[in-house]
């Protein structure tokens, strides 16, 4: 089903992650899309619905979080490929040209790609949050270079204005080898 909307709260404690996501699923009616332990012993709890229900949601969360609230995000319109993949790789029929926006958070990671997919014509490949990377997470676009160039500014210039940005770059015409090293 798709979402209309999407939220996510990260958060520095495994255990209050785990109290919050409760309270969150039982204060609205929400889909629970992903609660997890990601690295750097952090948490995140990913759910979707409704706008005004994942508000109801995400702020439940927040509270909750308190101080060990890394950062969250709520996206009242989510662009259709967000969400798959961020729970599994889309294939790549036509290698074009690689974009990676790098961020120190999940959160900041999805929205960079959600904002991304909405400035240009490319594909999203990945999310890869936070497992095995030290709770940066990253995204992988794929595309015609003038499109990956504007789709990666975007989502570029978004993460920096939240200051969560690490890196970005655009590589155009990729060799086969570095997206299956990639996926």
């Amino acid at each position: 089903m798709a979402e209309k909307a999407v939220g996510l709260v990260e958060f520095i404690s495994i255990a209050r992650g785990i109290e919050a996501t409760d309270e969150m699923v039982k204060v609205a009616e929400v889909n629970l899309l992903l609660s997890r332990t990601i690295c750097s012993g952090k948490y995140i709890t990913l759910i979707g619905g409704d706008v005004g229900a994942v508000e109801r949601a995400i702020d439940t969360g927040v509270k909750i979080a308190g101080e060990t609230l890394v950062d969250q995000f709520i996206l009242p319109n989510v662009h259709p490929s967000v969400i798959p993949s961020i729970t599994a790789t889309t294939p790549i029929e036509d290698l074009r040209s690689l974009g990676i926006i790098e961020t120190f958070s999940v959160a900041a990671s999805i929205v960079a790609a959600d904002t991304a997919v909405k400035a240009a014509s490319v594909d999203l490949v990945e999310i890869r949050a936070a497992i095995g990377l030290g709770g940066k997470s990253f995204v992988i676009l794929n595309g015609d270079v003038a499109d990956i160039r504007t789709a990666v500014e975007r989502g570029e210039e978004r993460a920096r204005k939240e200051g969560t940005l690490v890196y970005s770059i655009v590589i155009p015409a990729p060799r086969k080898e570095l997206l299956d090293a990639l996926l």
